[in-house]
């Protein structure tokens, strides 16, 4: 073995203890009685409910490096002090968020410095590499706090659900957030937070990125993808307040609210994914040959 290799070895030997110190023994100061000090301990408390697709967030990441080896193992090594810049800011992130009680700092941190490593050993180069796979696991950090932002998205599932099922023919009455109807088998469905769309739209935020990040070819058509994941977030909950309403207006209240609404989510998952292979199809699209090929079916049925 090169004395090269030993070097590495060492290296990366004393970055994991570095790390096993810093975020396990030393990095939560908020739940120390539940979590003691680590910071792993309460990402895993929080990988719960609707926020449990985070535990393999982690697992996605390592695929997107396995997928990256050849152009790993093709870019060129050189160390660049400029990542040592990194790690300080990820290690001034880590400490704020300690201080703060703040885990999700720390955590932040410990992403800015997974990808700050490599960036001083090897390169940009190297670490460019290692954007998306770093990068895609602030997704995983849990964003339980944000669940009083979930107003405009209720609003807008309750308002666009009671459009689409009056214009269906099902008299709904809208009042806030709730569904209402006093003909034939009443019900009434109140648009609770957690039915709000928010945690579909993480769950959907995650998936669409790492799809567009594997499947799309140039950097616009990646954003394009990745940024309709919040109309399809939206529009597959909307089908899922419409179907709960449905299913409580023919079949009444205690079936809708049962079994159906709480499994309700996996089938319109299927939707929103669904969705995501149109949208995928639709950008890929060759227009050009698209539109000629209509325009003759046009020409030849006004010739006929």
């Amino acid at each position: 073995m090169s004395s090269y290799a030993r070097t590495e070895i060492l290296f990366w030997a004393l970055v994991t203890g570095g790390l096993f110190f810093l975020f396990h023994l030393h990095g939560n100061s908020q739940e120390v009685a539940t979590c003691r000090h680590s910071l792993f301990l309460w990402l895993r408390s929080r990988w719960v409910g609707d926020y449990a697709y985070g535990m393999f967030l982690p697992l996605a990441s390592l695929a997107a490096i396995w997928l990256r080896r050849r152009e790993l193992a093709a870019a060129p090594r050189q160390a660049d002090w400029r990542g040592a810049l990194v790690i300080v800011v990820a290690l001034f992130f880590h400490w704020i968020g300690v201080l703060a009680q703040q885990p999700r700092i720390s955590a932040g941190g410990l992403i800015i410095l997974l990808w700050g490593l490599p960036f001083l050993l090897y390169g940009y180069r190297f670490a460019r590499e290692l954007l998306f796979p770093c990068g895609y696991l602030f997704l995983a950090i849990p964003l339980n706090f944000i669940d009083s932002m979930t107003a405009p998205l209720r609003l807008f599932a309750t308002a666009a659900s009671a459009f689409l099922l009056n214009g269906l023919g099902l008299k709904v009455v809208r009042v806030g957030a709730g569904l209402y109807s006093g003909a034939g088998n009443p019900f009434a469905f109140n648009v609770a937070p957690e039915c709000s769309g928010l945690h579909s739209l993480l769950a959907m935020t995650a998936l669409m990125a790492f799809y567009a990040w594997y499947t799309q070819k140039t950097l616009a058509r990646k954003w394009i993808l990745f940024l309709c994941c919040i109309p399809v977030a939206v529009i597959a909950n909307t089908c899922r307040v419409i179907l709960v309403v449905a299913v409580a207006a023919f079949w009444g209240q205690e079936r809708a609210m049962g079994l159906w609404h709480d499994y309700s989510g996996y089938p319109i998952f299927l939707i929103g994914i669904a969705l995501m292979l149109l949208i995928d199809r639709l950008i890929n699209l060759d227009h050009t040959k698209a539109w000629n090929r209509l325009k003759n079916r046009l020409a030849g049925r006004t010739s006929s």
